[in-house]
């Protein structure tokens, strides 16, 4: 029994051992025993941690980049490579250079890969003239293609069923030039298709001028239907823009700008399709003259570039497009 009772004695103590030997406490004045604040009928103090100091650091808001304001000048197509745009543009003070790359004819101031272009023979006759362009697109100058879109005096005599008709065949307008339909799908192709190459040859802006209906002229007597539907000319004339928009996704930096009128700026209607709205939407600005009272509109969604008859001026910015003054 009492073998029994040292040993159950010796299981214990080696048990309270084993259970205090966290709190035992050695230092140089003995050993002591520390128990837990619950055996001491104390409530254990929760220990909080604080969060980690995060130190941020705003990040700076991006500042919309300021427009530079346009004064660009026509040059003549020799300017192309005779080796003198540089010079003309800074004689007049223009900070951009506009070449007439298709011109109310039709014709080409370059060399179209486009089958129709070159059966029509309204491409560039020089060789050599698309490598001109683009070594002159390469440099410093701000270059602007200007692009007469369906106003075409050569293309609808070579195709018909392109052209906006009248009872006696292809309608004229009061320039006695012929014009493109925007509402045939293969005439617009065809512009969209000059859009592009300009854009692969460098340059910098397409500014789109004659970009819907005509709007002078006997436009009475022009033959209504499916490419021509005096009720639904805003149609066509948006889906030409979308298809250029989509041609040109291949060349974010360039930029399409729209030559429009005082009339259309101050929100009044025509017949040639376009409207304010497509102008805010697809255009980086508008170029247009001031009406005879002197005026032009400005609405606050655009950018309006005056169109004068000489480079300088009061205003900020302008645009000459009637090439040019002689060098």
């Amino acid at each position: 029994m009492l073998i029994v009772l040292l040993l159950l004695l010796l299981a214990a103590g080696l048990a309270a051992l084993f259970f205090l030997e966290p709190y035992l406490v050695y230092s140089a004045d003995g050993v002591r025993l520390e128990l837990p604040p619950f055996f001491q009928g104390q409530e254990d103090t929760p220990v909080t941690t604080q969060p980690p100091v995060v130190v941020s650091t705003a990040q700076p808001t991006a500042t919309p980049e300021r427009q530079e304001e346009f004064r660009g000048i026509t040059l003549e197509g020799t300017a192309l490579y005779d080796g003198t745009a540089q010079a003309q543009s800074q004689q007049a003070g223009a900070n951009a250079v506009i070449f007439d790359m298709k011109a109310d004819d039709g014709t080409l101031a370059y060399i179209s890969q486009q089958e129709i272009a070159q059966t029509a023979g309204v491409c560039a006759e020089d060789p050599a003239i698309n490598a001109a362009i683009q070594l002159v697109n390469s440099g410093e100058l701000y270059t602007v293609a200007r692009v007469s879109c369906f106003r075409d005096n050569t293309i609808p005599r070579w195709n018909n069923d392109w052209a906006v008709r009248g009872s006696g065949g292809n309608w004229r307008d009061e320039g006695n030039s012929r014009w493109l339909s925007v509402g045939n799908a293969e005439a617009r192709a065809y512009v969209v298709g000059i859009c592009q190459e300009l854009a692969g040859l460098g340059f910098d802006e397409i500014l789109l001028d004659n970009c819907g209906y005509p709007v002078q002229g006997r436009v009475e007597r022009i033959s209504t239907g499916e490419d021509y539907d005096p009720e639904q000319l805003t149609g066509p004339v948006e889906q030409f823009f979308q298809e250029l928009q989509t041609a040109l996704a291949d060349y974010p930096e360039v930029k399409v700008s729209v030559v429009t009128t005082p009339q259309m700026l101050s929100g009044v209607g025509d017949t040639s399709g376009l409207t304010l709205t497509l102008l805010e939407e697809y255009s980086v600005r508008v170029l247009a003259a001031a009406d005879e009272s002197g005026t032009l509109p400005t609405p606050e969604q655009l950018s309006v570039v005056p169109v004068v008859e000489a480079p300088g001026g009061a205003e900020e910015q302008w645009a000459v497009l009637t090439p040019p003054v002689e060098f």
